[in-house]
C-alpha cells in the first residue's frame, strides 16, 4: 500500500506551489489536482522548479468521480483545498462560474472527503468574506456581510466548510488569510506582483486607486506554514470547525506600498495614479486579527513586510520570464 498523501487543489497556482513546496520539505507525498496550466505561462509548481516531486492530477472540482479517484488511488490522508476563482472583476462580471468553482466545487470535494474517510481537511476562505465592517481588525467571531460575488462564493464556501464538522464530524478547519504576496504570483491584477515586475523594468507601478485604501498583507511562506500549523491541529475538537485569520496584523495604504516597493527595487520609478478613492466593487478598509491561531495554533507570522518585500523582489529579479508584460503588451 502506498504511503498516504497529501492533497492541493490548486496546487498549480501562487499559494498552492509553495504549499507543496512546503510539504515536500516535510518529506511529505503531494498530490496536486487543478486544471491545466495556461498555455505559454508556467505553472506555480514549475517556476519553484518541483514539478517533478508532485504527482500532478488534471481535473476539474466539480467532477466528484474523479476526486474519489483521487482520494482512494492515493491514500490521501490530509486536503488543503485552495482552488479557487479568485481574480474579483472576473467574478463580478462572470459570477455564475465563479459560484460554480467556489461554491458547489467546495461542496463536492468535501462529499468526497467525507466519503473516503479523509482525516483532516483545511478549505481556503478569505478576509474579502467579511466583507465591510466600520470595526478593525476583523475578528472570526465578526458577521460574515458580503455584497460582491467573489466575498458571497467565498462567504458561502466557508460556511458549507465548517458545517461538515458540525452535521458529519468531517476533521475540517477554514481559513480568512490577508492579501498573500511573494515570488511566483502571475496574477497581476493583484497590486504587489504588478508592481513589483514594473519597477524591476523602469516602468511606472499603476494604481487603480489613489493609493488610500488599505490592505492587510500576508508573505506566502508564512501562508503556507500556517496551513500546516492549522491542518497539524486538526485532532483537536477546539480547531475543529473552526475559522482561522493570518495575516500582518495591521493594515497599509496601496499608496506607501507601491512606494516602499519602488525604493527597495532601487530602480527609481514613481507610481502611476489613475484612480480617485476605491476601486468600484472592493472594499476599502481590511485587516484581521491574528490573536486566535496565534493562541490556539500556534502560528504567528515571521515575515514583516519589508523583509517579505525584499524576497519578493529578489525572486522577480532572478525570474524576469514570470514578470508581468506592459499592460499594453497583455492579450
Amino acid at each position: 500500500m502506498p504511503a498516504s498523501s497529501a492533497l492541493v487543489t490548486g496546487g498549480l497556482g501562487f499559494v498552492g506551489a509553495w504549499l507543496c513546496r512546503e510539504l515536500l520539505g516535510r518529506g511529505q507525498r503531494v498530490v496536486s489536482l487543478d486544471r491545466a496550466a495556461r498555455e505559454g505561462r508556467p505553472s506555480g509548481l514549475a517556476l519553484l522548479g518541483i514539478e517533478d516531486q508532485v504527482v500532478e492530477v488534471e481535473g476539474d472540482l466539480l467532477d466528484p468521480d474523479l476526486l474519489a479517484r483521487t482520494l482512494a488511488s492515493h491514500q490521501v490522508s490530509v486536503v488543503f483545498h485552495l482552488a479557487a476563482q479568485t481574480i474579483v472583476g472576473t467574478a463580478a462580471a462572470s459570477p455564475a462560474p465563479t459560484f460554480e468553482t467556489n461554491v458547489r466545487g467546495t461542496w463536492t470535494l468535501l462529499e468526497a472527503c467525507r466519503e473516503q474517510g479523509v482525516e483532516r481537511v483545511v478549505v481556503a476562505s478569505s478576509d474579502k468574506a467579511y466583507g465591510t465592517h466600520d470595526k478593525l481588525p476583523y475578528r472570526e467571531d465578526f458577521a460574515l456581510r458580503p455584497t460582491a460575488p467573489y466575498e458571497s462564493s467565498k462567504a458561502a464556501a466557508d460556511l458549507i466548510a465548517r458545517s461538515y464538522w458540525h452535521s458529519y464530524g468531517l476533521p475540517v478547519a477554514v481559513t480568512r488569510f490577508a492579501n498573500v504576496y511573494g515570488g511566483g504570483d502571475t496574477n497581476f491584477s493583484r497590486l504587489i506582483p504588478e508592481a513589483v515586475s514594473a519597477a524591476l523594468d523602469g516602468r511606472r507601478p499603476v494604481l487603480r486607486s489613489d493609493g488610500s485604501p488599505e490592505r492587510d498583507f500576508l508573505y506566502v511562506e508564512d501562508a503556507a506554514r500556517a496551513y500546516l500549523a492549522i491542518a497539524d491541529a486538526l485532532d483537536r475538537d477546539e480547531v475543529r470547525g473552526q475559522a482561522f485569520n493570518a495575516g500582518g496584523g495591521r493594515p497599509h495604504p496601496v499608496g506607501e506600498v507601491v512606494d516602499l516597493i519602488a525604493r527597495l527595487a532601487g530602480t527609481g520609478v514613481e507610481p502611476d495614479v489613475r484612480g480617485t478613492g476605491n476601486p468600484a466593487g472592493e472594499i476599502d478598509r481590511q485587516c484581521v486579527d491574528p490573536a486566535k491561531i496565534r493562541e490556539l495554533v500556534g502560528w504567528e507570522p515571521e515575515v514583516d513586510l519589508e523583509e517579505g518585500l525584499r524576497r519578493t523582489i529578489d525572486w522577480y529579479r532572478a525570474h524576469p520570464e514570470a514578470r508581468a508584460p506592459a499592460l499594453g503588451e497583455r492579450g
